[in-house]
């Protein structure tokens, strides 16, 4: 009876380790821009599946929500949808530097995601500015990866990464 018990136990906990979500770091660099009129860009951080359905709005920093939609690719996947827990995950404008954001590798509901491939999304948007958005995929359920997005216009260098890769 006691081995039941214990074999049991030992299958809930592999099943809770085999679900457990895995974390993207995700290394946000906003670039100093020179010039008399410059203002701190809106930034939109999310997740999308490999059928470009949202997954999670990771972060939003923003000041002003009537500009929200300046983000448009944001805007249309989620931003408008999303206003219940946009608060949760919105935060001030950031001045230029690098930031580290991470994903939990949970849904909007807090679910955790299976395996496969996402694409993390990065928008930015300034007044008297431009408009810039990159994306790079990463596959949840491998670890030790390490994906590099070249700057734009509005962002630097975007750095994703899982594991040991950091």
């Amino acid at each position: 009876m006691k081995s039941k018990w214990v074999l049991g136990v030992c299958l809930v906990s592999g099943l809770a380790f085999n679900s457990h979500a895995q974390p993207v770091d995700i290394e946000v660099t906003i670039p100093a821009i020179a010039g008399p009129m410059y203002y701190r860009p809106y930034v939109a951080i999310w997740v999308e599946n490999d059928q470009e359905e949202t997954v999670r709005t990771i972060e939003v920093w923003r000041k002003e929500p009537d500009w929200l939609k300046d983000m448009r690719r944001w805007w249309r996947k989620a931003g408008r949808y999303d206003q219940g827990e946009l608060d949760a995950v919105t935060g001030a404008t950031k001045r230029p530097g690098t930031y580290t954001v991470t994903w939990d590798g949970v849904d909007q509901k807090g679910q955790p995601v299976p395996a496969g491939t996402y694409y993390i999304n990065v928008e930015a948007a300034r007044e008297h500015g431009n408009r810039s958005w990159v994306r790079g995929a990463i596959e949840l359920g491998v670890a030790n990866q390490r994906i590099v997005i070249d700057p734009t216009e509005e962002l630097g260098e975007i750095i994703l990464s899982t594991g040991d890769a950091k």
